[in-house]
């Protein structure tokens, strides 16, 4: 349940979901058409694909998977505990996650497969290292919680147990963050193709030195 809310969360929240809604929409709009920035679809066509036989779906979407678990599987070895705390190596984890992007796009322009592998690997690691913050959970690369959460909150203030303005302020940036994010790696895409992809590792390791100094800061402060 969150009360008070510092700006480095909802400002890192909103930054991290603008770049999974880009690298998705530009991962949905590529070759291969496969969502990265999450799993549920990607797993239920893999199931699919199990039944009818078809091996290579079942090969491409499963490695996808596998992926996304091996980015979460990084970013816990890197960031440790889920609780979000200031200080925690997060700027290891999204300097990493640039590099994946970087490869992706690489792989992107060589129409190599891989490519939705370090996307989904990139994707999967930012999901895991962005959590919980008191006791709440905080995702930036799909949606399926958060709308959840709004509309949980939102059920408890119509029935009467009061309004907690800041979560769903909160909830509701990362909603729209994303939305803006997929619909700006759309646009993108149309007019830079697979430099999109460039832009997002860009963007991802501005977001990293962003906290890194603002960690830093903190830290000169309190001591």
């Amino acid at each position: 349940m969150i009360h008070r809310l510092p700006i480095w969360i909802i400002l890192g929240s909103v930054l991290l979901a603008l770049n999974a809604g880009f690298i998705n929409s530009v991962a949905l709009l590529s070759f291969a058409n496969n969502a990265v920035s999450h799993v549920t679809g990607t797993a239920t066509i893999a199931a699919d694909a199990l039944v009818r036989g078809h091996w290579q779906t079942l090969a491409n979407t499963g490695l996808i998977v596998i992926c996304f678990l091996l980015g979460a599987i990084i970013s816990g070895a890197i960031v440790g505990n889920e609780a979000l705390r200031m200080g925690r190596r997060y700027g290891v984890a999204l300097l990493l996650e640039s590099i994946l992007l970087a490869l992706a796009w690489y792989g992107f322009r060589q129409g190599a497969f891989y490519a939705e592998l370090c996307a989904s690997a990139a994707c999967g690691l930012q999901n895991a290292m962005v959590a919980t913050y008191s006791g709440s959970v905080i995702r930036t690369t799909h949606l399926t919680g958060i709308v959840s959460d709004i509309g949980s909150t939102l059920g408890n203030f119509f029935a009467g147990r009061g309004l907690l303005k800041t979560q769903l302020k909160l909830q509701s940036a990362i909603l729209f963050a994303f939305l803006g994010g997929a619909a700006v790696g759309s646009v993108v895409f149309q007019y830079w193709s697979y430099h999109a992809v460039l832009l997002s590792s860009l963007w991802v390791l501005i977001v990293a030195i962003i906290y890194v100094i603002y960690s830093q800061n903190s830290r000169d402060v309190d001591n």
